[in-house]
């Protein structure tokens, strides 16, 4: 059974590959709208992470070859709003400055699919971060490294950022994809007979 994982990010590739497990990658071409004013933050990611994974299973064979598709779409929330990756360094700091001094959430949506069976699973998963206060001296010097580019929320905890904090959660869903809840939700996705590949 192929596992498939539906993303370009290099940070996802990372934490599968860390934990061990065998998987192609085929990034879909899903973009990442703004979300609109008043949605529900877990609505947005998770519908984001389904259609991600049906424009890629869509084009995989049914028969065949089974596979299992992963996407997954990340996104803080704090204050009211909804945290995507910023446009450029502008916006980078308007991010920064939002989650400044604040706890801030971040949910990722799941959806395992497979393409033989038109299954599929989901969830949210949701972690709490905390933002230290920054000298204007510190967040320029940050903005300038260029390492919040493609980031939601304009960081990484992967990164080691020093100004933030996971305090509740998980790690691994703030940096993108939740191990701890594929883990639970991959067995669904294959039969009893079936086992995904692992190192």
């Amino acid at each position: 059974m192929r596992l498939i994982l539906a993303s370009a990010s290099p940070r996802r590739r990372q934490l599968l590959d860390d934990a061990g497990y065998v998987f192609d990658v085929q990034p879909s071409a899903v973009d990442e709208p703004e979300p609109a004013p008043g949605v529900d933050p877990a609505r947005y990611v998770a519908e984001l992470a389904w259609m991600k994974a049906w424009a890629v299973a869509s084009t995989l064979p049914d028969r065949d070859s089974p596979a299992v598709v992963l996407a997954a779409d990340t996104a803080g929330h704090v204050n009211g709003v909804i945290l995507n990756k910023p446009r450029d360094l502008e916006d980078a700091d308007r991010m920064i400055r939002l989650q400044e001094g604040r706890e801030t959430a971040v949910l990722t949506g799941l959806c395992l699919l497979r393409t033989d069976l038109r299954t599929w699973v989901g969830a949210v998963e949701t972690s709490v971060v905390r933002f230290r206060r920054l000298a204007s001296s510190e967040r320029d010097a940050y903005l300038r490294s260029g390492r919040w580019e493609g980031k939601s929320g304009a960081y990484g905890v992967q990164d080691r950022d020093p100004f933030v904090e996971v305090v509740s959660g998980s790690w691994s869903n703030v940096v993108g994809l939740p191990l701890e809840r594929l883990r639970k939700l991959l067995p669904s996705m294959i039969s009893p007979e079936v086992n995904t590949q692992t190192r």
